[in-house]
C-alpha cells in the first residue's frame, strides 16, 4: 500500500548545469505521521546537491500486512530505506528483509531511545504515537493556531497583552507563515502589516507584554517573491508600483525606522527558511527581548 509518493525537488537548491542530477528511491516507513522521518530524511538529502530524492512516504505502518506491502513496494524500487518503528518485531521485519534484498536501512529512532535507556536507566516504553498524544501542551497549540489565524494580518486583538510575540514588516517579509509556524509551537503570533503613510496602532506602541520583532529583507529578495503574487493578482492591482525597487527600498526604510524608533529587534528573512526565521524569534524571546 502506497500512501505518499512525492519528489523532494521542491527545495530551494541550485544545481550546476556541468554535473547531471542522480535520482534515488528514499522510503521511509512510520508507524506514527512520519513528521520526524521525513524531516530527517529531507535534512540528510539536502547536503547532496547533486541527488534528488524520490520520497516515498508509508505512515500508520503498524501491522505486519502493511509492513509486508510496503516491502514489496522497496523491492519494487530499491533505495534508501528510512523507518521509525517502535514495535522491535515489525522493525526486525524490515532489517531482516532489506538485508536479504540488499537494501541499506537504518533506524532513525532507535539510536536516540538507546541513548536515553543509557542516560536514564531504564528502557522505552515505545509507545506508537507517544510524541502526539492529547495531552495540555497539544491543545495549548491548538489555542495557539486559533489565536493566530483569527489575527492574521494586522486583526489586533481588543486585549494585545494575550499574544506572545507580534511580527511587523512590509508586504512579503514572510510574516503570516512565521506566525502559524511559531503558533504551531504553541506561541500565539499576531502579525501586522507596514504600510508608508499608516500610523502603527497606538495599543501596540504601548503593550508590554508582546514580543515585538520587525521582519525585513533585501529590496532584491523582497522583488522576486512579489513577482509571484503579482501573477495571480486581479486586474486592478497596481503591479508597477508593487514592484518598483525604488518604492521596495523606501517601504523597506520606513520600517527600519519603526523599528529603532521603538528599539524592537529585527531578523532580516531575505536568506532564511521559515523554520530559520521562527527559531530566530524564539532565540530572541529566550533572551527576554
Amino acid at each position: 500500500m502506497r500512501w505518499h509518493f512525492v519528489p523532494s525537488h521542491q527545495q530551494d537548491v541550485e544545481f550546476s548545469v556541468t554535473k547531471p542530477i542522480n535520482y534515488f528511491h528514499l522510503h521511509m516507513i512510520s508507524d506514527a505521521t512520519g513528521e520526524t522521518l521525513i524531516a530527517a530524511g529531507r535534512a540528510a538529502a539536502a547536503q547532496y546537491a547533486h541527488a534528488r530524492a524520490i520520497e516515498h512516504v508509508y505512515p500508520l505502518i503498524r501491522t505486519e500486512k502493511q509492513i509486508k506491502r510496503v516491502l514489496e513496494g522497496i523491492d519494487a524500487e530499491p533505495g534508501i530505506v528510512l523507518y521509525t518503528i517502535v514495535d522491535q518485531r515489525l522493525a526486525a521485519m524490515i532489517d531482516d528483509t532489506c538485508a536479504s534484498i540488499g537494501v541499506p536501512c537504518v533506524s532513525v529512532l532507535e539510536p536516540v531511545l538507546t541513548l536515553f535507556q543509557s542516560y536514564l536507566g531504564a528502557p522505552a516504553g515505545r509507545r506508537v504515537g507517544a510524541q502526539h498524544v492529547l495531552n495540555a501542551e497539544y491543545f495549548q497549540r491548538i489555542d495557539a493556531l486559533n489565536f493566530t489565524m483569527e489575527h492574521d494580518d494586522g486583526q489586533l486583538p481588543p486585549d494585545i497583552e494575550e499574544a506572545d510575540v507580534i511580527l511587523i514588516g512590509i508586504s512579503r517579509t514572510s510574516k503570516t507563515p512565521t506566525s502559524i509556524y511559531l503558533a504551531n509551537r504553541g506561541i500565539k503570533t499576531v502579525n501586522v502589516p507596514i504600510v508608508i503613510g499608516v500610523p502603527i496602532p497606538d495599543v501596540l506602541v504601548k503593550s508590554e507584554r508582546p514580543l515585538i520583532v520587525g521582519l525585513v529583507a533585501s529590496a532584491e529578495r523582497i522583488s522576486q517573491v512579489r513577482q509571484h503574487r503579482v501573477l495571480g493578482a486581479a486586474l486592478s492591482f497596481d503591479a508597477d508600483h508593487y514592484l518598483d525597487r525604488a518604492n521596495i527600498i523606501e517601504e523597506l526604510t520606513y520600517a527600519r525606522q519603526i523599528c529603532h524608533r521603538h528599539n524592537w529587534p529585527m531578523i532580516d528573512v531575505s536568506r532564511r527558511s521559515i523554520e530559520e526565521t521562527a527559531a530566530a524569534v524564539l532565540a530572541l524571546r529566550s533572551q527576554g527581548r
